[in-house]
């Protein structure tokens, strides 16, 4: 499981450099457009939009994955192994929550739009609030993961404190 939610996140971060790129392009050809030959990308403004708002969920997964988060462990780390295991459950069980919340909400707002049509583009606004119910999903078989491992005593102590101390660890 743990190659495969890998592969996934590898895959995410192609995607979220292919967004980058695509979005690159659009707004520095608009600018070119607009300036030097007085025209432009019709579509470019909303579709930057709407590739921000896809990488930025897109990168949340992959930040989820590595625990890379912003998240406060001094407590936590002072406590014996059955406490951290404990506040790792009870951490978990809110996020799954959370999680459970903003996939219901997006399913109804992704449902709700899906005969929508965006101005410039034409896309259905669906496509928009998607990202939503694919972050939910994501994020929630990780932290499925991550608690099951936990709970079964797969993890370390040290993988129940789920904050990284810095990006060269």
């Amino acid at each position: 499981m743990a190659r495969a939610l890998d592969l996934y996140c590898a895959f995410l971060k192609a995607v979220i450099a292919a967004c980058l790129v695509v979005m690159v392009v659009l707004v520095f050809g608009n600018v070119v457009l607009r300036y030097g030959f007085n025209s432009g990308i019709t579509i470019s403004e909303e579709l930057s939009r709407w590739l921000l708002v896809w990488l930025t969920f897109l990168g949340a997964i992959v930040a989820m994955r590595e625990h890379a988060h912003l998240g406060v462990d001094t407590l936590v780390r002072m406590l014996p192994a059955m406490g951290k295991r404990v506040c790792f459950v009870i951490n978990y069980g809110l996020m799954l929550f959370a999680d459970w919340l903003l996939l219901t909400g997006s399913w109804r707002q992704t449902m709700i739009n899906i005969d929508d049509r965006a101005p410039a583009t034409g896309l259905s606004m669906a496509i928009f609030y998607a990202v939503g119910v694919i972050f939910a999903v994501s994020t929630g078989i990780i932290l499925l993961y991550d608690l099951t491992r936990v709970i079964t005593g797969q993890a370390s102590e040290e993988d129940m404190v789920a904050v990284r101390e810095s990006e060269e660890q």
